[in-house]
């Protein structure tokens, strides 16, 4: 079995996002997918600090200092993008504007519920930025998360442990060993790594799972 690479990951949560979309892409990890978005169709992504139309990555030494995404990375911007005060960005999050956002999480349950800005460990220091703004707002909200911990824990969980950053509002969940729909009958597992099988699947994660 060979895991997803992040950049694999990646590619598989932008094959999933349709023409049209007005999508929110978290700090970490979900910046990848800007990378794999098809240059044919039209995906207008945003950013909580006051970006519109967001395009990829710079090459190196073409970055503008002045264009950057809400982790401090350079970007670049698309013909008729803008920029704005981040008070109407957080508007349109909390308004219901954004089609899909694209999370990272430390822990997601069983029933969707997001856990993605702290811990709980002493001295850790918490990031919760526009997450729960986020996940409250966006119509669809996607994870995209290593399916286990560096201790081998599953982070998918019957009950989140660590503070919450909002519940029920997973939609779906892209790991490096498959992606999972969650549904009110549980999660549902689908396009699982080649040479994975769903019984390992369900050995590594810590709930019950459906296949397609």
């Amino acid at each position: 079995m060979q895991r997803l690479t992040r950049d694999q990951m990646a590619a598989r949560v932008a094959k999933d996002i349709p023409e049209g979309a007005v999508v929110n892409l978290g700090i970490g990890l979900p910046t990848l997918v800007g990378n794999h978005l098809p240059a044919d169709k039209e995906i207008l992504l945003h950013s909580e600090n006051g970006l519109l139309g967001m395009g990829p990555a710079p090459a190196a030494g073409e970055e503008d200092g002045d264009l950057i995404n809400a982790g401090k990375q350079p970007v670049t911007i698309k013909p008729g993008g803008s920029y704005f005060h981040h008070a109407d960005s957080f508007a349109m999050m909390r308004g219901g504007h954004l089609d899909f956002c694209v999370l990272g999480a430390f822990q997601v349950s069983e029933k969707g519920d997001l856990a993605n800005w702290h811990t709980g460990a002493p001295g850790a220091i918490p990031a919760v930025g526009g997450a729960m703004d986020l996940a409250i707002g966006a119509k669809q909200v996607f994870v995209m998360m290593e399916h286990q911990t560096k201790q081998g824990e599953s982070k998918i969980v019957p009950q989140c442990t660590y503070p919450l950053t909002g519940i029920g509002c997973v939609t779906r969940i892209y790991t490096d060993l498959a992606t999972l729909d969650v549904t009110p009958d549980g999660l549902v597992a689908r396009d699982l790594v080649e040479g994975l099988g769903f019984e390992e699947l369900q050995r590594l994660t810590g709930v019950p799972l459906k296949q397609a």
